[in-house]
């Protein structure tokens, strides 16, 4: 067992579960970049993508595949993508995004900065310039340390973004311990990422799934007052 002076480390999730309503000038970024680069209207999409706990290069494949573009065409440009994403939302985002913010979240990363035994980074499908932009407009970027964390623009595959936030948050050849990590989200891609990396999960139900739908989490919470509680 190791011994309690070991920080947690809390790597969080965006979307539904720090901010909410803060997607629509993300999905219009993706969507230029699609029409830049491919040439696609991504708009008229003949099948709805769900993009809950998904990871920004897993949406903009999916939307591409069902327009019947090549697998290795999408790979190809998938640097691209992002940077005309990035670039976009550079662009689309507003200036304050504040009133995206779901209500505890300020007091639940006040109350948990202030302990030594906590260290708080980000888990997101986002990637990572368009996560960053988002969180500092909404005010609460700050939280969060700019060495630590993994992003849709490291890995498609959502599974894989826990052990990369654990190497950035170890030391030289030493990732964090996975047994004092946990990842925190609002989907069940969130809690299936986390248990795929042997880290914990606890889910919280401000997203577009409720408690019963994440019940595979090791915790679940009904909001950012339970989660503190939960965290703390």
């Amino acid at each position: 067992m190791l011994p309690a002076t070991v920080a947690l480390l809390l790597l969080f999730d965006i979307d539904g579960t720090l901010l909410a309503g803060a997607t629509e000038e993300h999905r219009a970024a993706l969507h230029e970049a699609l029409l830049a680069v491919h040439g696609i209207e991504a708009d008229v999409s003949r099948r709805p993508i769900t993009p809950a706990g998904r990871t920004d290069r897993e949406i903009t494949r999916a939307i591409l595949l069902d327009a019947g573009v090549d697998a290795t065409q999408i790979d190809d440009g998938a640097d691209a993508v992002q940077e005309e994403a990035c670039r976009a939302y550079a662009r689309l985002c507003p200036e304050d995004l504040s009133h995206t913010v779901l209500t505890g979240i300020p007091e639940l990363l006040v109350q948990l900065s202030r302990r030594e035994d906590r260290m708080l980074g980000l888990v997101t499908g986002n990637y990572e310039a368009i996560a960053r932009l988002k969180l500092r407009r909404a005010g609460i970027g700050h939280w969060f340390d700019a060495a630590i964390g993994a992003f849709g623009s490291d890995a498609e595959d959502r599974a894989e973004l826990p052990a990369i936030a654990r190497r950035r948050a170890g030391g030289p050849g030493a990732p964090y311990q996975r047994e004092r990590t946990i990842v925190i989200g609002d989907t069940p891609r969130d809690i299936a990422c986390a248990h795929a990396d042997g880290a914990l999960s606890v889910a919280v139900a401000t997203g577009p799934f409720g408690v019963v739908e994440l019940r595979a989490a090791d915790a679940v919470a009904r909001n950012a007052s339970e989660l503190l509680a939960l965290l703390s």
